[in-house]
């Protein structure tokens, strides 16, 4: 995936490592060139030292082909401008921004625009949102009204339960695989990063299906 890290203060570098180690395509941006020291010389992205807040840097950044931006600057206001121009003029897919006050995430929310706060929880949470995959239907019942639907259990859904990604008559978890064996779980079974899961969801709630994914990891 191609993602967008608009600040390399210590929540931004730590991002863009993280995700440069998961082989996704990384530009970082900053006024600063100091700031990118922080990466290290092992750094395999793209460094851009420009004003985040001039329209230049979406270009030069390569914005209009990116799956995900995330603002973590260390101003509120930075990050929301840059997020809500990702968001509504240049539609990236997936737009992260880091907020200081807690007053701006009504604002962000309202704009669909997830927020985080921690550094250190932060940095794994965006780049789980950054790279959540869309769900795909390996296999459609009937007319396709019922999907069955497979998903790797990420780091931050890993201690919650089967039932907290169930909504009967509409989400249904199928089967659970872990470390090579299969089984049928029940609503009580805990899942562990590295399961896989097949989930049986209904047409109409594969957006709720995402909701619940989101919500249960911390969003």
């Amino acid at each position: 995936m191609k993602i967008i890290i608009i600040g390399c203060g210590r929540m931004g570098s730590g991002l863009a490592m993280r995700l440069v180690r998961s082989h996704h395509e990384i530009t970082v941006v900053d006024h600063d060139h100091r700031a990118f020291d922080r990466l290290g010389a092992g750094f395999s992205g793209m460094i851009i030292e420009h004003d985040a807040m001039d329209k230049k840097s979406f270009t030069m950044s390569g914005v209009e082909k990116a799956d995900g931006l995330a603002a973590v600057t260390g101003n509120d206001a930075v990050n929301i401008v840059v997020a809500r121009a990702a968001k509504q003029m240049y539609r990236v897919p997936k737009v992260i921004a880091r907020t200081h006050d807690p007053r701006y995430a009504e604002l962000y929310h309202k704009l669909g625009i997830e927020t985080v706060t921690n550094v250190t929880l932060g940095i794994e949470r965006i780049s789980e949102l950054l790279t959540f995959s869309t769900l795909d239907i390996i296999h459609g019942i009937g007319d396709g009204e019922v999907g069955i639907v497979r998903y790797d259990i990420p780091p931050l859904l890993a201690g919650h339960q089967v039932k907290d990604l169930t909504v009967p008559g509409e989400i249904i978890v199928l089967s659970l695989t872990r470390k090579g064996k299969t089984s049928i779980p029940t609503l009580g079974t805990t899942l562990e990063k590295g399961d896989v899961v097949h989930i049986a969801v209904e047409e109409r709630a594969v957006d709720r299906l995402k909701n619940e994914m989101r919500t249960v990891g911390g969003g």
